[in-house]
């Protein structure tokens, strides 16, 4: 069996097959077809002979793909069944594209690719069974009670890094640990390794490509939990044999102010470590920083953005040589930037990171959070070979921009050089880890008032005092959207206030008179509202707050004067004009301020206002109205001025009087397409009164005018109206007159292919001589019997159309409602 061409071979014989076909198929249907066929009856037949070999391929093609796809293909005929079947068509290209989609996620790995395991893959690990609930919050003793270094919740300076001995230093620690001022002004203490980081140079090995190491069997190779000093020691051994090593952490911190690592998994080529970090003497780990600041070894980490600040804050370790994953993802554009997908696209391993947010302080761990901390280093040196191999290929070392393998380094330098400052904020702007201004700048929809943000701004810093009190997080004594909820209820007295504290915030309703005595305190006070604060915080006020350099930058807007903020509304609507607010007429309110900068609609002056009472304004809008219609002739006359009084009258039961502009009830002809109900119908759906009588002659003419250029707007109106409904008409029955002359053209042409068949044959059996059969004779008795079976044509069954009644049958209304019995059916004030 030959071995079958590649697909860039296959692809280029499909293709250039196509594009010939196209070219000679647009080559002939240029010619006249129908003179060559009538000219030549051979080029017929090979026409006839090619339509039905192509539709013939087709209709195989689509049945293929149709298969293939689970879905029903259609069956082409003839040339006119690709009309009366495309919708069938298109479902099934559509499958087709729809299937091609889903393979190119599967080969990109977007999407875990299904298929079957081939023989020569060795067995994969036994994953664990997953514990029927995660414990996200356990009930605990807190491990940070026990620390020989306890947590400063308190802090009255600067952070300084908790180091006492400086590996692979080229400057003395003492000469590290200075202050310098930070971005935002405020002193902080610099990078210990600030210097190392920023001279060190990667090896040259990262550079070149190698072929992936595999990782070890996960039945073969097991994690060894390191829980003791000693064992720290025998690991630190080890860690130093190797050229690359990968870390990852797992964090808590719900029920701590400042937070904890409580997990650090070490990975080797050839073994796994799993430390616990939430031992007495985990301070004493920094003897890891032989093997952390060592710029030979490459410490591979994924999405290392705050594992260099827990690292720093809790076991004062520092990385110098680090290379992130993350950053290779973004710069290969891979659809996923994940741990999890890397894991599925290089491993086939699918990670359960329902355990990312499970509590990793409970001891002993669970067997499957092991296996779920392990299994985040144990492939990502493997990982780390395969994506660096694919930098290395896309990259052009001579093009700074394309040299992708030394933007991942430059990256992950600058990551290395983050350090951890002390979590506070700016009680009066509230910018800073801890504080309030993130929140409110994209909630700001809330818009809370100078007594509301008042007791927010009460409430947030409550919150932050007690939770540094008890080392808990702000989160866990008061949720955020509680604070905001109380805020914005204000409530009234104790009762109110306790009803709005949740059964989750114990330590909230055991303070209920502290937060109180705050409140009343807040409300005391007052303050801005949060529209007020926006607009009155300038850049001036905020040079010494923990803030972003971002918004330092901001514009200065002017400051707004009083307590509250006015909103100036208009006397009307600018897009409806003059209508009522509620059910109700209101007077309208003249406007505070003069709003003579706003901009009217061009249609504004067909709008009469409400509040107008001059006559002479009244007469020039009735002026405008009658002359934007084009068969006007005069503009009338209306004497303004005098405000008729509102009338009470009274709707009765009766026949309708009759319109001038409406024809006769006799004179109606069948050719407008509608019946007596319709033009009834449309003329009683807008009812036009009596005009009253004219108190002169002039003023009668100009009413009359009027009336007359309204009616023959009215007629022209309807009869277009009558006229598009006859041409719609009109149109669809041509629509189905065509349908149905294609069926009965397609009915015929089979019958006339089955009469010359029949012919064929009764022509051969002409003149040959076929003895009488008396068991195959007619019945005597039953003559009539059969006799339409006997003849040589059999009867056509008539085809069904479904839109010949529709077609046909004028459109009927509804039957008309009863009237109303009784004396007065509504009555209405005008």
């Amino acid at each position: 069996m030959e071995a079958p061409p590649d697909f860039k071979a296959q692809q280029e014989s499909i293709q250039k097959a196509l594009v010939s076909t196209v070219k000679s198929v647009n080559r002939i249907a240029a010619e006249d077809l129908g003179f060559q066929r009538t000219v030549n009856p051979d080029v017929a037949e090979q026409l006839d002979d090619r339509s039905a070999r192509m539709l013939h391929l087709s209709t195989r093609l689509l049945q293929s793909a149709a298969k293939a796809c689970g879905v029903k293909g259609p069956r082409l005929e003839d040339a006119e069944d690709i009309d009366m079947r495309w919708q069938a068509i298109v479902d099934v290209v559509d499958s087709v594209l729809e299937k091609a989609d889903t393979a190119m996620d599967e080969y990109t790995g977007l999407v875990k690719r299904k298929e079957p395991p081939s023989a020569d893959t060795g067995p994969k690990a036994k994953r664990t069974k997953p514990t029927g609930k995660v414990i996200r919050n356990a009930n605990v003793t807190k491990p940070q009670t026990t620390f020989e270094k306890q947590p400063d919740n308190f802090p009255t300076g600067p952070w300084k890094p908790i180091l006492a001995n400086k590996p692979h230093a080229t400057v003395s620690l003492e000469q590290s640990l200075v202050n310098s001022p930070g971005e935002d002004g405020i002193k902080q203490y610099k990078h210990p390794y600030e210097t190392e980081i920023s001279n060190m140079k990667y090896p040259d090995w990262i550079f070149q490509k190698h072929p992936p190491v595999p990782s070890q069997p996960v039945d073969s190779t097991k994690a060894t939990w390191v829980d003791t000093y000693e064992g720290v020691l025998e690991m630190l051994e080890e860690l130093k044999k190797a050229k690359e090593i990968a870390v990852d952490l797992e964090h808590h911190d719900f029920r701590t102010y400042t937070g904890l690592v409580c997990l650090m998994q070490v990975s080797t080529r050839d073994k796994d470590w799993i430390v616990d970090t939430l031992r007495p003497w985990r301070h004493r780990l920094e003897i890891l920083n032989d093997v952390f600041a060592d710029p030979s070894i490459v410490k591979v980490f994924h999405g290392a953005y705050m594992d260099m600040v827990w690292l720093q804050r809790d076991l004062g370790l520092y990385v110098n040589g680090l290379f992130d994953t993350y950053f290779a993802c973004d710069l290969l554009g891979y659809p996923g930037r994940s741990l999890a997908f890397l894991l599925s696209k290089f491993v086939d391993f699918d990670a359960d990171k329902q355990y990312q947010l499970a509590d990793w302080r409970i001891r002993p761990i669970p067997e499957e959070m092991l296996y779920y901390a392990r299994s985040d280093t144990h492939y990502l040196l493997y990982i780390f070979d395969n994506v660096r191999n694919e930098l290395i290929e896309a990259s052009d070392r001579s093009d700074p921009e394309k040299d992708y393998i030394n933007q991942v380094l430059e990256r992950s330098r600058e990551l290395a050089l983050s350090r951890h400052e002390n979590p506070d904020y700016n009680e009066t702007t509230g910018e800073g880890p801890r504080g309030w201004y993130n929140y409110v700048l994209k909630h700001s929809h809330l818009a809370l008032n100078g007594e509301q943000f008042s007791i927010f701004k009460a409430l947030w810093k409550w919150r932050d005092e007690t939770a540094r009190q008890e080392d808990e997080s702000p989160n866990f004594v008061l949720g955020t959207t509680n604070v905001t909820e109380i805020a914005r209820v204000n409530p009234p007295d104790v009762k109110a206030l306790h009803s709005l504290l949740p059964l989750t915030a114990p330590l909230a309703r055991a303070r209920l008179n502290d937060i109180w005595d705050r409140l009343q305190e807040a409300k005391t006070k007052g303050g801005p509202s949060l529209m007020q604060f926006f607009t009155n915080l300038m850049p001036e006020s905020r040079v010494t707050s923990k803030m972003p350099k971002l918004a330092r930058q901001r514009v200065e807007l002017p400051t707004l004067e009083g307590p509250d903020v006015s909103v100036v509304t208009l006397v009307q609507s600018k897009l409806f004009g003059s209508m009522p607010i509620s059910s109700r007429w209101e007077e309208s309110r003249g406007s505070s301020t003069p709003m003579d900068d706003n901009i009217p609609f061009p249609w504004q002056r067909f709008v009469r206002d409400s509040t107008t009472t001059d006559g002479v304004q009244e007469e020039e809008a009735v002026s405008q109205v009658v002359e934007n219609i084009p068969s006007a002739s005069e503009t009338p006359n209306v004497k303004a001025g005098v405000e008729e009084p509102d009338e009470e009258f009274t709707l009765k039961t009766g026949r309708k009087r009759k319109l001038e502009s409406e024809p006769d009830e006799d004179d109606e002809t069948s050719s407008s397409g509608e019946s007596e109900f319709e033009s009834k119908s449309e003329s009683e759906s807008e009812p036009q009164p009596q005009p009253e009588p004219p108190a002169n002659e002039e003023e009668d003419m100009s009413v009359a005018d009027a009336s007359g250029v309204i009616s023959m707007v009215d007629d022209s109106s309807e009869k277009s109206k009558k006229q598009r409904q006859l041409e719609r008409r009109q149109r669809r029955k041509q629509g189905n007159v065509e349908i149905a002359k294609k069926r009965e053209a397609k009915v015929a042409r089979k019958a006339k292919k089955q009469e010359r068949r029949q012919g064929k044959e009764e022509q051969k059996k002409k003149y040959s001589a076929v003895p009488f059969d008396y068991a195959k004779a007619t019945s005597v008795m039953h003559a009539n019997r059969g006799q339409g079976s006997q003849s040589g044509r059999k009867e056509q069954k008539k085809v069904f159309d479904p839109y010949s009644k529709t077609g046909e049958d004028e459109i009927k209304g509804a039957r008309k409602m009863p009237p109303v019995r009784g004396e007065r059916s509504a009555t209405f004030k005008k």
